[in-house]
């Protein structure tokens, strides 16, 4: 008899009138507010104002789900094309499927375009947010737990993962992505409560080495070591996963690239290290940006 373990939602949406609201939407809203609100605290430090970080994520944040949806449709294109697929379900996010790896490259890219523009200290922005990525990804995979999905192997560990298989979630019908016969009453590893600690923890540690290394580390640091860690978790957690996914030498692809991008992570680091530019002078940079801005919608004002 299982004593202890990690209950499962039974459900996955609510409605309000005609209209559904998806768990998995408002924990994937929750993220980006709150990835926003700690973005702007720290781009204010450095000589920054709200408004710039609110036009940035008006360019960042769509490219970013678009970005993550396609790397999920590319990396999974049987679910969405051929015999078995639904072109249509493309579209359906709400049901899962958005990949982090494209989410942060489009969303660097746009992110990157926009500050080009404008004239703002990329590396500085990218130091900025990497603290509030790892804390949007955490809240992120809280969806995840309501769709009863990406769960681990079975588990007899007390903090093992209950499905609700009377529930409508996604999971509930998808005990066994192997295609074994589950025991009623198997626990599965918690793939996302591991995956939302690590990040928490990655989170508060880039924040500490930011404030005690602020004089070491060049600008640009922070990000690269948050690519570091991301990736080093996810190594050994999506090793965990049993879910569908495509494999190369018996080995996940996520997995694959993951090895990839923690050391590309820490080729940019010494890179970094070796050719960047000092924080404190792209924060003035910043400084010197905004005033000017300040100046020309005050003229623009009193015209």
């Amino acid at each position: 008899m299982t004593l202890a373990y990690i209950p499962s939602p039974g459900i996955s949406s609510f409605h309000l009138g005609p209209v559904t609201i998806r768990f998995y939407a408002l924990t994937m809203l929750l993220a980006i507010i709150v990835a926003a609100w700690i973005t702007t605290r720290r781009w204010k430090k450095e000589g920054g104002r709200t408004d710039q970080i609110l036009d940035i994520a008006i360019c960042a944040v769509p490219a970013g789900i678009v970005g993550a949806r396609l790397y999920h449709v590319i990396t999974t294109p049987e679910r969405y094309f051929g015999a078995d697929g639904n072109p249509a379900d493309i579209l359906r996010i709400w049901r899962g499927g958005l990949g982090i790896w494209g989410a942060v490259f489009l969303g660097a890219l746009a992110a990157w375009a926009w500050c080009r523009h404008k004239n703002y200290p990329t590396a500085l922005l990218a130091d900025c947010v990497a603290p509030a990525l790892l804390v949007a990804q955490a809240i992120g995979r809280l969806g995840n737990w309501f769709n009863q999905e990406l769960y681990g192997a079975p588990t007899t560990l007390p903090w093992g993962l209950k499905i609700d298989a009377a529930g409508s979630a996604i999971g509930s019908s998808e005990q066994c992505y192997d295609g074994a016969t589950c025991p009623t009453g198997t626990l599965f590893q918690p793939t996302f409560l591991y995956e939302m600690i690590w990040n928490l923890i990655g989170a508060a540690l880039l924040v500490w080495i930011g404030h005690k290394a602020v004089n070491i580390l060049k600008a640009g640091s922070l990000f690269a070591l948050y690519v570091m860690w991301y990736t080093l978790g996810r190594t050994w957690i999506e090793a965990l996963r049993i879910d569908f996914a495509h494999e190369f030498l018996g080995v996940r692809i996520n997995v694959w690239v993951s090895m990839t991008v923690f050391f590309l992570g820490a080729v940019a680091f010494v890179l970094i290290a070796r050719k960047g530019k000092p924080t404190s002078l792209l924060s003035e940079k910043l400084r010197t940006i905004t005033e000017l801005e300040v100046r020309q919608e005050s003229e623009g004002q009193s015209k």
